[in-house]
């Protein structure tokens, strides 16, 4: 009996301090979030409408693997990424935890104009090990603020040869 609430008492510590670091980090991502997450429109640019895709309304000029040319080229696409805590909860088991901010950023190439940004953070991990995929938080909601999104508001189609304002 002893034994049996020895080993309880000894996993829930340690399940307590797996989950402890994970709530800080998550109230630690949402204060920072209120701070300056989200997306910011400073531009917007009306494009003609062969430049969006006519099924999803997106620019059909985004490539991701492109780099900083991923807006072909009379824009410049920039992410930056700063590790708060650096892990690998995917690669070296769910316990290990990380937290990142991402900050996406477009510019005209011509001006050097900072047209929109993104700023998203994001803790991954943190969990007991198992075969399971890590949990994650994000602020703001990836559905709410993503580099799509970002896009879809800075760039806009011509409506019916006018260009919208």
């Amino acid at each position: 009996m002893k034994k049996t609430v020895l080993i309880l008492l000894v996993l829930s510590v340690f399940y307590a301090s797996f989950f402890s670091e994970k709530a800080q980090l998550d109230r630690e991502v949402d204060r920072l979030c209120a701070i300056d997450g989200g997306i910011r429109v400073y531009e917007t640019i009306t494009l003609p409408t062969d430049k969006f895709d006519q099924k999803y309304g997106q620019v059909n000029f985004y490539d991701p693997t492109q780099g900083e040319s991923t807006l072909g080229p009379d824009y410049i696409y920039k992410w930056d990424i700063r590790y708060y805590k650096k892990g690998h909860p995917v690669s070296q088991g769910a316990q290990e935890i990380a937290m990142r901010r991402d900050h996406i950023m477009i510019y005209s190439r011509s001006d050097m104009q900072l047209l929109g940004e993104v700023v998203k953070y994001h803790r991954a991990g943190g969990d007991l090990p198992g075969p399971w995929m890590p949990s994650s938080h994000h602020c703001p909601s990836v559905s709410v603020a993503n580099e799509v999104i970002l896009m879809s508001e800075i760039f806009t189609p011509e409506v019916q040869g006018i260009k919208s304002e």
